[in-house]
């Protein structure tokens, strides 16, 4: 992989004698651990700085192409997630006795993709991206779990950081916030939350739990409830397990209560499968607004926004994990090169004009994917079976796979 990504020419020389830059990346999800891939295949110093004790285990099933497959082939990430991608054969929505009323045919969508839509485990395309961690020298990356942040602060044109437990404060020349949508750099430095968010008027859950009745027979295909104002989707896992995810209407700031007491009264109905799915709902799942993030700027002296922290575009653009790629990728090219920090201002804003029109475009689809995903009664519900139904027909099934593709890709 290390010579792969020299003769692809992504390595950027330090000047001779100089010390090398360094960057502190808060958040060890997708983005943040990309990003420091990048910056230290490029010769930076980095930590990585992740406030959960160990990689978190929940996540939901993401479809990778267009602008992420693009990034992950030219710097050299593409092999380590295709090496973890589910192979799907067909999204099926169901009614609520499980029989089939609607189903797309994925291998059709990959062919107009260019062979190249990777499914992805939330969990496993982090995995991915901590083994890639290994083409850079590991003497220059860390990576540090269970860490909680006193203090974030500017010094002239540098970051600083307190560490709760430690008496030293952490210097770097680079901040990045890559700590996810409800990010703490973002509050600290740009503003609070309730400026950036737009939430779209729902709400999103997902677990795994150990199932073999369950996951076999959900094995090779995405299954969702064909279901008004509530969808919950299932997936059988390589092992016995089984991931879901739910989404469901949920106005900003009504009252919630435990979550995994929500999600049964809300799901209640949707059939037998979903029912013993949420019998065994863990106590804590992961749950949160479905929301995008918007921004006139993502960088401030030499701090800088990247994923979800930047410009979320929603759970439902399916292209979430693909910003996080390319905005590594795009941050590594701007900043890498750099071997002082009067050069980082201008990089930072090379970086941000390299990513606005894909988050533009991204944005967008996931505006339009929260309009129509959630059926808001009968007559949307059956008008979604006969579009997608009508795919199958000779001819049509290229155009709608092609207009998905045109959509989410460019």
């Amino acid at each position: 992989m290390k010579a792969a990504q020299a003769k692809n020419g992504h390595h950027h020389a330090i000047a001779a004698g100089g010390p090398a830059m360094k960057a502190i990346i808060i958040g060890a999800g997708i983005a943040g651990l990309v990003a420091a891939r990048q910056l230290g295949l490029a010769g930076w110093n980095v930590l990585v700085l992740e406030r959960s004790a160990a990689p978190r285990p929940d996540g939901y099933m993401m479809d990778f192409f267009g602008p992420g497959i693009e990034a992950s082939e030219r710097i050299g990430l593409y092999p380590y997630l295709d090496q973890v991608a589910y192979r799907v054969q067909a999204a099926q929505y169901v009614d609520r006795r499980g029989k089939p009323t609607a189903s797309l045919d994925y291998s059709k969508f990959s062919d107009l993709a260019g062979g190249k839509v990777l499914t992805l485990l939330r969990p496993d395309m982090e995995a991915a991206a901590r083994a890639a961690l290994q083409d850079a020298d590991p003497s220059r990356v860390q990576l540090r779990y269970g860490v909680h942040i006193d203090q974030l602060d500017i010094h002239g044109q540098r970051a600083q950081i307190r560490i709760k437990g430690h008496n030293q404060p952490e210097l770097a020349d680079l901040l990045v916030g890559a700590d996810g949508i409800h990010s703490t750099v973002r509050a600290r430095f740009f503003g609070p939350e309730e400026a950036f968010l737009r939430p779209l008027g729902m709400r999103a859950a997902a677990f795994i739990i150990r199932d073999p009745e369950l996951n076999r027979r959900f094995k090779n295909r995405f299954v969702l409830t064909d279901t008004v104002d509530r969808t919950a989707g299932i997936y059988g896992l390589r092992s016995d397990e089984v991931a879901s995810f739910l989404v469901y209407r949920h106005e900003h700031g009504a009252p919630l209560g435990p979550a995994r007491d929500r999600l049964r009264s809300i799901f209640a109905g949707c059939g037998a499968q979903v029912d013993r799915l949420l019998m065994q709902c863990p106590d804590d799942p992961y749950d949160d607004a479905v929301a995008q993030v918007v921004m006139d700027s993502w960088h401030a002296g030499p701090v800088v926004l990247i994923g979800d922290a930047a410009a979320s575009v929603s759970l439902l653009a399916g292209q979430g994990g693909a910003m996080a790629v390319c905005a590594a990728a795009a941050l590594g090219d701007a900043v890498g090169s750099a071997t002082e920090p009067g050069q980082l201002p201008p990089a930072l804003a090379r970086y941000e004009k390299a990513m606005r029109p894909k988050i533009d475009t991204a944005q967008a689809s996931g505006r339009r994917a929260a309009n129509s995903f959630l059926p808001r009664n009968q007559l949307a519900l059956r008008m979604r079976r006969f579009i997608i139904n009508s795919t199958r027909l000779p001819g049509v099934d290229r155009l709608v796979a092609r207009q998905i593709v045109n959509r989410l890709a460019k």
